[in-house]
């Protein structure tokens, strides 16, 4: 497996976020809406790349869920550190029609990120198809509780996919106190 640098494995996370299924989502239903607004509010915590040239690395982010207005979707931004090092993160996905949910991280496939070729949501989780070039891959993100989100990122390696990405993030509690209080 070629692993890309310590930055572009990171570029992978955002997304985190939120990076699977390649279910079509031509009509996102209110579900999905619902599920990317939980998205919404500030989020931290740790992750650890598991598989490849760097396993082992571990890392932090610090990221800020939105939704676009127009469609469902989200968008993060924000930073992840490796030590001293701190690089920009910047994910952005949306429903597309018939063509389902596209999008990018960092800069996309044509610079040095990821492009969104496809995505579902089901229950607590959605997965995304990521693709760069000949790497294929998905993000499941899985929200067990509104204060907790586990993001895992697989690349495909023959026939399997292989995690190499896991982030445990928790929702900045200030933004928890308000959004219940909204509620």
């Amino acid at each position: 497996m070629n692993m890309a640098s310590p930055p572009t494995v990171l570029a992978t996370l955002a997304i985190l976020s939120f990076s699977g299924a390649m279910a079509n989502a031509a009509d996102a239903g209110e579900h999905d809406v619902k599920f990317f607004r939980s998205v919404e509010g500030q989020w931290s915590g740790p992750g650890e790349v598991v598989a490849g040239k760097y396993k082992g690395t571990r890392f932090t982010c610090d990221l800020v869920g939105t939704v676009p207005a127009r469609h469902a979707g989200m968008n993060l931004d924000g930073t992840c550190r490796v030590g001293m090092f701190t690089q920009k993160m910047a994910a952005h996905v949306e429903e597309r029609g018939r063509s389902g949910y596209r999008g990018t991280f960092l800069d996309g496939a044509a610079g040095k990120g990821l492009d969104v070729i496809g995505g579902s949501v089901e229950g607590k989780k959605v997965v995304f198809v990521l693709n760069r070039h000949q790497l294929k891959g998905t993000m499941l993100a899985h929200l067990p509780d509104p204060n907790t989100m586990n993001v895992t990122i697989s690349v495909k390696v023959n026939d399997d996919l292989v995690p190499v990405i896991g982030v445990s993030l928790k929702r900045d509690s200030d933004h928890s106190a308000k959004r219940v209080a909204q509620e």
